[in-house]
């Protein structure tokens, strides 16, 4: 999907992709394989590549696919990728759940079976994908060893962080690892900034931009941020000063503080 933003000087380009690559915690050197998870947890997001590595994962026999999203603000978003998807857009979704949307995409496109998908449809916000995660799990009895933990890249770390918050006082808490399922890279294309490879399911660039600028303050130890010395939300989070001049770059960029603008006037 092309945007109509503007190119971008290469420096804020760097800044943007090195920021992105950030909050996208990676965890894995390649697509992780059968022995380093027991647990797939899919939180609710609109990003279709994610769902789609999720559900992937979860294809591996005897894997049990843990869906946690409910109806939030940014489940509209969810419902505009399904229709707009070649693929996904039969399925029925006002009303619904996140997380029952994607345990359908689960089971009808990935063949995934039902006793293999757990559904949590309460959560609204990924604080509450950590602790109601946990709650199924433990209300049922599933002891994890090794999980893996699947969201929006552009939330990734602080998803990581929160799981981390979660379960800091546990006996035999589980070894979560990250996996975003895609990393996105921006470049100047001819009609404007755009994402390399195919973008299909992927954000407008415009709402990428301003996701990964709105991100790294949440992340921040601070007294306006999730850390524990704010809000205590989230586990202390060590950010590199590269990615902090990295989203200083982002902010004095003179085109993203006029989209931020314009945002903000609709």
């Amino acid at each position: 999907m092309l945007t109509t933003l503007p190119q971008l000087p290469d420096s804020t380009l760097t800044a943007a992709n090195l920021l992105g690559s950030w909050l996208a915690q990676n965890d894995f050197a390649s697509r992780p394989q059968p022995d380093d998870f027991e647990v797939v947890v899919l939180a609710g997001n609109a990003v279709i590549p994610v769902i789609d590595a999720a559900c992937q994962l979860a294809t591996y026999e005897g894997k049990t696919l843990l869906i946690s999203g409910g109806i939030g603000h940014s489940t509209t978003f969810l419902y505009a990728a399904i229709a707009q998807h070649p693929r996904y857009n039969t399925l029925r979704t006002t009303g619904l759940s996140e997380a029952a949307i994607l345990a359908e995409i689960a089971h009808q496109f990935w063949k995934i079976p039902r006793e293999n998908i757990l559904v949590e449809d309460a959560s609204t916000n990924c604080g509450e994908n950590a602790r109601f995660t946990r709650r199924m799990l433990d209300t049922q009895a599933i002891a994890v060893k090794k999980g893996i933990v699947v969201q929006d890249p552009t939330m990734q770390r602080r998803t990581m962080a929160t799981f981390e918050h979660v379960w800091q006082k546990a006996e035999n808490a589980p070894h979560w690892r990250s996996y975003p399922g895609c990393q996105p890279e921006l470049f100047n294309g001819e009609n404007g900034v755009a994402f390399k490879g195919d973008d299909t399911g992927l954000w407008p660039v415009e709402r990428y931009l301003s996701l990964i600028i709105g991100e790294l303050p949440r992340i921040r130890d601070d007294e306006q941020g999730y850390g524990p010395r704010g809000k205590n939300f989230i586990a202390h989070v060590d950010i590199p000063l590269a990615v902090e001049q990295a989203w200083q770059q982002l902010t004095q960029d003179a085109t993203l503080r006029e989209m931020s603008a314009m945002r903000a006037l609709r």
